[in-house]
C-alpha cells in the first residue's frame, strides 16, 4: 500500500473512531448532571464527579483523535474509557431474553471499539495529523519527506534508484 493510501486510511479510521464518541460525549456535555444520574444507577460512588471526568474524555479524547495529538496516551485512555463504561453501562448479566442479547451486543460492540483505539495507539495517526505534520517539520518538510520515501521504497525494493540524466530530473520525482 502506498504512502498517501496508508495516511488516507488512517486518517478515514480515526474520523469513524471519533464519531463514535464525539456525539455522545457533546450530549452528555450539555446534560452531565442527567449522565450522573445514570451513572448512580450502577451504583457507582460519586457519580458527579465521574461524569464530568467522562465527558472531559469523550470530549477532548475524540478531538485529540481527530487531530493526531499523543496517539498513544489518547489511543491508550479512550480504550480504557471505552472498556469501563462498557461494563458500567452494559450489564447484560442482569438481565434476561432479548433484553441480556441487545446489553451484550452493544458491550462487545463497545469492546470492539476499544480495540479500535488500541489500534490507533500502537499504529499512530499517519502523516496527515498534528504529529505528522511535527515531523515533518522536524525532517526539513516536504522535499526531504519525498526523497526520503524514494530512498526507503528503493531498499525496501533491494535495489538502487534510477538516476535521471545531468540537468534533468525524473518525470515523477514531483508525485
Amino acid at each position: 500500500m502506498t504512502g498517501r493510501a496508508q495516511d488516507g486510511l488512517l486518517f478515514l479510521a480515526r474520523l469513524l473512531l471519533a464519531a463514535a464518541l464525539l456525539p455522545t460525549g457533546i450530549a452528555r456535555a450539555l446534560n452531565v448532571s442527567g449522565f450522573a444520574l445514570t451513572l448512580a444507577a450502577t451504583g457507582l460512588p460519586s457519580p458527579n464527579a465521574f461524569a464530568t471526568a467522562a465527558v472531559i474524555v469523550q470530549v477532548f479524547g475524540p478531538a485529540a483523535l481527530l487531530l493526531g495529538v499523543l496517539p498513544r496516551l489518547s489511543g491508550s485512555a479512550l480504550a480504557i474509557f471505552v472498556g469501563v463504561m462498557a461494563i458500567l453501562l452494559h450489564p447484560f448479566w442482569q438481565f434476561s431474553g432479548p433484553s441480556a442479547v441487545a446489553e451484550r451486543t452493544l458491550l462487545l460492540a463497545d469492546f470492539g471499539l476499544a480495540g479500535g483505539f488500541l489500534m490507533y495507539a500502537l499504529t499512530g495517526p499517519g502523516r496527515w495529523s498534528w504529529q505528522g505534520w511535527r515531523e515533518a517539520g522536524r525532517s526539513g518538510g516536504t522535499a526531504a519527506r519525498s526523497a526520503g520515501s524514494t530512498k526507503s521504497v528503493a531498499s525496501r525494493a533491494g535495489t538502487k534508484p534510477k538516476r535521471a540524466a545531468a540537468g534533468r530530473t525524473p518525470a515523477r520525482a514531483a508525485a
